[in-house]
């Protein structure tokens, strides 16, 4: 299992105005897509794929659950 802090910036368009959108999320990555992500290099950017859940059961803290994921050129 490896854990890393994904950071997300996108515009997006809300109420036919563009808005600016940044933030910082935890992930996890299991299996095969840990090892891919542990031979990735810093600093790329990737499309990444995944479901959000809650970091356990009694936690209201969010985790993106990478199952898979591509570099973007």
């Amino acid at each position: 299992m490896v854990s890393a802090k994904l950071l997300h910036v996108s515009e997006q368009v809300e109420a036919s105005i563009e808005r600016r959108v940044e933030f910082e999320m935890a992930a996890l990555a299991a299996g095969q897509i840990a090892e891919m992500l542990e031979r990735a290099e810093l600093g790329q950017v990737f499309r990444f794929c995944g479901f959000i859940a809650r970091k356990n059961r009694n936690s209201k803290a969010l985790v993106f659950h990478l199952t898979d994921f591509e570099t973007i050129s």
